[in-house]
């Protein structure tokens, strides 16, 4: 499953953007957003998503159950 950005609790801090190694992540009126097309979850970069990683708010980035899991 894709990852998401829960909007309302989104800093617009951008720590997560340039860490996510799909390019994934992009900002959107002041919030960051995932596109969960292009969201692997990290998988075969790291060992836990970037975004959870690096975002200072928890729960903040989340799994996505609206999305497919993603296939390698």
């Amino acid at each position: 499953m894709a990852y998401k950005i829960v909007a309302s609790q989104c800093t617009g801090c951008s720590a997560c953007e340039p860490e996510c190694p799909n390019v994934a992540i992009r900002e959107k009126n002041g919030i960051f957003v995932i596109d969960p097309k292009k969201c692997t979850e990290c998988m075969g970069h790291f060992d836990e998503p970037q975004c959870v990683a690096v975002c200072p708010v928890d729960g903040t980035c989340v799994i996505d159950n609206a999305q497919p899991r993603y296939q390698a």
